[in-house]
């Protein structure tokens, strides 16, 4: 296998200072002249617990791999965005939105924030705000976990709850109708490009550079849809044949993090051209999977990290069973393939916060 040679692509072994000096040319080469906002995801030297978001940890499965899988030469990598300060992939986003925001003048602190968020992307920017001194306001559906309404509680957000009949749809247009009244600035996360070029500059680089180059899938759970347009663009850049898998509900299915969006409320940012194909996974299927990767792998996650874990698995079953289908083809026509012909294949899928989020649903009860 031939690995382009870029900026921030580090081979097994390197020492941190290796690391280090890889992640600022990384950081130089995706934008030159990027202030501080936008150098998001490499971490620095601690004055700051902003500079903490990113260089979050990938990790293997072991136990929910089958043996004929890996014995196939196909992996499971993990991605563990709980390790954010705040506790989700979405810290890198919010971070990215209000940076870069403040550095085009359009918003500073002192200003009032609004957003409607399903949960994580309002706790990370609650913590944001806490830190640069916005006053945030936060409108979510009625039906999200204790748990996600006092952790943006903690950090001095202002909660504003609608119905589950209005659910997200009706956070969204609520949040648009105060901005319009003039009771502070949404930001957006549904059509901000801001939201996807964190994963650009940051998730995407750090997977590539975690795997030295191998990655030949990328799984994602898709909700707003910034985590898989913003990596689905860095990695295709580096290797176009990169397969990038979304995971959606089921129809029927109520999965926090995951969902398919209704006409007339699609995040814009979603860059569907470079989803090579979506799958669906069911609600029982994201839920048993989430208990499963607490008590197999010690992965302690919500649910929507237990759907991308079900599509992930499915991925590298279904390539072990192709590779599987060719060698048998190949011994029945000219016999076994020459040793390293078959190329080992790296399905890497996001965890996308912490399971402690969803004590009090009852996920993990039993």
């Amino acid at each position: 296998m031939t690995v382009r040679n870029t900026p921030g692509a580090v081979p097994a072994g390197a020492t941190r200072e290796d690391e280090r000096d890889a992640d600022a040319a990384q950081r130089h080469a995706l934008d030159e002249g990027a202030d501080r906002a936008e150098g998001l995801g490499l971490a620095g030297d601690g004055t700051s617990i902003l500079d903490q978001v990113g260089n979050t940890p990938l990790v293997a499965l072991s136990r929910l791999v089958d043996p004929a899988v890996q014995a196939a030469g196909v992996r499971v990598l993990a991605k563990l965005e709980g390790n954010n300060p705040a506790g989700s992939v979405k810290d890198r986003p919010a971070l990215a939105m209000i940076m870069a925001a403040e550095a085009r003048g359009e918003i500073r602190p002192g200003d009032t924030l609004i957003e409607a968020t399903s949960g994580n992307t309002g706790i990370a920017l609650a913590m944001v705000a806490a830190v640069k001194g916005y006053r945030m306001v936060l409108i979510m559906p009625e039906t999200q976990s204790l748990e996600r309404r006092q952790s943006m509680q903690a950090y001095g957000a202002e909660l504003v709850l609608v119905s589950k009949e209005e659910g997200m749809e009706g956070a969204r247009d609520l949040a648009l109708a105060m901005q319009a009244e003039g009771r502070g600035r949404v930001l957006d996360q549904f059509s901000n490009d801001d939201n996807w070029r964190a994963h650009y500059r940051s998730t995407g680089p750090e997977i590539w550079r975690q795997t030295a180059g191998s990655v030949t899938h990328f799984v994602s759970a898709m909700g707003t849809t910034g985590t898989i347009t913003g990596v689905s663009r860095f990695l295709k850049e580096q290797r176009e044949t990169i397969r990038i898998i979304g995971a959606q509900p089921a129809e029927g299915a109520s999965i926090a993090g995951i969902r398919a969006w209704p006409p007339g409320y699609e995040p814009a940012i979603r860059a569907q051209a470079r989803i090579d194909r979506v799958e669906e996974v069911s609600q029982q299927a994201a839920e048993d999977m989430t208990r499963r990767l607490a008590r197999e792998e010690g992965i302690f996650c919500g649910v929507s990290s237990g759907g991308a874990a079900v599509i992930a698995l499915r991925v590298a079953e279904q390539l072990a069973a192709e590779r599987l289908a060719a060698a048998r083809r190949t011994a029945a026509s000219d016999g076994l393939p020459a040793p390293g012909t078959v190329e080992p294949a790296t399905v890497v899928f996001i965890v996308c916060d912490r399971g402690d989020r969803y004590l009090s649903t009852g996920l993990f009860a039993g």
